[in-house]
């Protein structure tokens, strides 16, 4: 790792096992489930050893390559979607974040200057009517904790009642603040536009929308899907560890209602994905025993359509700043991120690469470790961008083509659930979307000086 020594932070979980390299790689060459010990010394390429083994690490890639080939074969897909965030007003204060600003910022009373934003019902559904239009067919959006945001109007109601639901529950109303939000359901029906499939509503903000309820996440996940909402996504995961959550994120929901949050997500009838956030404070243990938390969920629900690693972009947020780490992963360590997660997740067929957190060549060679998926056109990004990523905000049908057929594979559009797939003809003059509302093959085009917001 590039940050800190491991021990720096007193850790009990450090990467040490009894068992070997050897028979780790022989278990995932022959397809037997991994442990953790042995998910451990595929990611450190032994844990005898300081630093990663070149040979030893082109072992372990070209297994998971093999691995991925058998599972779901040489298609690469993407879908073409918008990230539309509906604010990034939050009082959450995990230090690996800079796209949120201070929730108090954004009270009319306020004199400081920020370069957040909350969107209304209104602007939200012309964002997405805009995007609906040149082809798009999904909606991602992960947004943070506003005060004044609530499932519904009987949310409010009840949060309203308390004595002081500012400091009891997080709560402040709408005529605090410059823009009002409205409510998660008012969000989710204003951006299902032409029954386009909206990817919203984390664990994380599943537990802010039944804050001072008895009500279970199963209950407001299934107000969710009636307002709109089709998938979660499985984002504010990081490191599904105590130890580590810690350290980065201390305010937020632990491991354990991380994982309540999406049995609830599953049992109202939702697929969801999910992810892991890494290259910071932790180490590879932390990172494979996250890794068994996603892999025992699967095998209780089957419902995790694919999982995503997010490698850590540290530039602008408070962990960089504050010293407690010095950079994020290395090319070693993202690329056996990849590949462990592909031996290890032996029960969650899609495993994505991120073009936005990596950029191009980077996210193609991933596509040789173990990864079959290249995200989507994005239309706009904010998330990885206010934190100090450089590689872009779209990619068109055309690039697409273009990059995968440069490495020998298959472009395929996909719809969110991965259930329906279209793949692409490479003698085509242009390549646009089909699978969207009102797509028509017709090749996307952006304005890059329209207004812009939001990442998965």
């Amino acid at each position: 790792m590039s940050g800190p020594a491991r021990d720096d932070f007193g850790f009990e979980h450090v990467p040490e096992t009894d068992q070997s390299f050897e028979n780790a790689l022989e278990k995932a060459r022959a397809g037997v489930r991994l442990t953790i010990d042995d998910g451990v010394e595929l990611m450190t390429t032994g844990t005898g050893f300081e630093g990663i083994d070149p040979v030893r690490k082109e072992l372990v890639l070209e297994a998971a390559d093999r691995r991925r080939a058998e599972m779901v074969g040489d298609e690469v897909t993407f879908v073409a979607n918008l990230n539309n965030n509906v604010t990034t007003a939050c009082t959450t204060g995990c230090l690996f974040c800079n796209f949120k600003n201070t929730a108090h910022l954004f009270e009319s009373d306020s004199d400081i200057e920020h370069s957040g934003f909350t969107k209304t019902p209104t602007e939200s559904r012309e964002i997405v009517e805009g995007a609906v239009e040149m082809g798009i067919y999904e909606v991602t959006s992960v947004s943070g904790l506003h005060p004044a945001l609530v499932l519904d109007e009987e949310h409010r109601e009840i949060l309203t009642d308390y004595d002081n639901p500012a400091a009891e529950v997080n709560y402040k109303p709408p005529e605090v603040y410059d823009a009002d939000p409205v409510s998660y359901t008012a969000q989710l029906e204003a951006m299902s536009v032409d029954d386009v499939h909206v990817h919203s509503m984390t664990p994380e903000e599943a537990h802010h929308a039944k804050r001072g309820t008895d009500w279970s996440y199963e209950d407001v996940y299934r107000r969710l899907a009636d307002a709109g909402l089709d998938s979660a996504p499985g984002t504010a995961a990081e490191i599904l560890v105590p130890e580590v959550r810690d350290v980065i994120c201390p305010g937020k929901i632990g491991t354990d209602e991380w994982v309540a949050g999406m049995e609830g997500a599953m049992d109202a009838g939702l697929d969801v994905t999910a992810t892991i956030m890494y290259g910071h404070v932790e180490n590879e243990m932390h990172r494979v025993r996250h890794l068994k938390v996603i892999r025992d969920l699967q095998d209780r629900y089957g419902g995790i359509r694919e999982f995503v690693p997010l490698s850590f972009v540290y530039q602008n947020t408070p962990l960089y700043d504050r010293g407690l780490v010095t950079g994020g992963a290395s090319d070693d360590e993202d690329e056996l991120m990849i590949a462990v997660a592909r031996l290890f997740l032996d029960n969650v067929e899609h495993i994505q690469s991120s073009w936005v957190k990596f950029g191009n060549a980077k996210a193609l060679k991933l596509l040789n470790c173990g990864a079959d998926d290249l995200m989507g056109t994005i239309l706009s990004e904010e998330i990885t961008k206010r934190a100090g990523g450089e590689f872009g905000e779209f990619r068109s049908f055309d690039e697409y083509v273009e990059m995968i057929t440069a490495i020998g594979r298959q472009p395929v559009e996909r719809s969110t659930d991965y259930r329906t797939r279209r793949p692409l003809d490479i003698d085509d003059d242009s390549h646009g979307p089909m699978l969207g509302p009102r797509a028509d093959g017709t090749p996307m085009l952006t304005n890059q000086n329209s207004p812009a917001a939001a990442d998965d």
